[in-house]
């Protein structure tokens, strides 16, 4: 219980307010800033990413306004403001270093970057992974020489491996129809030329 120093009694004050009694708009107003305040911290780490799950505990740690809402349903908007606002600052996008905890940004970056940007990216992982960098050259992380290198999560780029080691041994291989060797990519046999 804080002291007032004035009348030296001691004061209430809540530890925690409701979003639903602020109103969705005042609680993610105050999440905006504050997320942005975590996200620079990140982007001081080469390399370093947050979960959508650790940002939102943070912000609501920080600001003392919680919810009971899932995290869904309001930190894409939160990042979404955040994006906005490194665009008006001229900055990368700090939304790149939040990501779920398969280590993707999901689909909700993509449609930020769009709004921000104007252009749809053909993959939201390897964009992000691009604005991460530039994210930790421009926040000061300690890049190593030679620039550094835009970089997929550990998780997402183990996926991506597993998956394309999957989809290579199911893949079809081509036979030719007189002697059944597998055909090259040039698509004549070359056995039965």
């Amino acid at each position: 219980m804080p002291i007032d120093a004035e009348t030296t009694e001691a004061t209430e004050i809540p530890a925690w307010v409701d979003a639903a009694e602020v109103g969705p708009e005042v609680a993610r107003a105050a999440w905006t800033p504050a997320a942005r305040d975590v996200l620079i911290g990140i982007a001081g780490k080469y390399h370093a990413v947050i979960t959508f799950k650790e940002l939102a505990a943070s912000v609501q740690e920080t600001t003392g306004i919680r919810t009971k809402q899932m995290m869904h349903h309001w930190v894409g908007d939160v990042l979404g403001r955040v994006a906005a606002d490194c665009v008006s600052r001229d900055e990368p996008l700090l939304s790149s270093l939040c990501v779920t905890a398969d280590g993707s940004v999901g689909d909700g970056y993509a449609v930020a970057v769009t709004t921000v940007r104007g252009k749809a990216p053909a993959d939201g992982d390897d964009h992000a992974a691009l604005e991460r960098l530039a994210c930790y050259k421009f926040f000061g992380a300690n890049i190593p020489a030679g620039g550094g290198n835009p970089a997929l999560t550990a998780r997402l780029s183990a996926r991506r491996t597993r998956l394309r080691k999957i989809a290579h041994e199911e893949r079809v291989i081509p036979l030719c129809s007189k002697c059944q060797i597998a055909v090259p990519p040039s698509g004549i046999c070359d056995n039965c030329d």
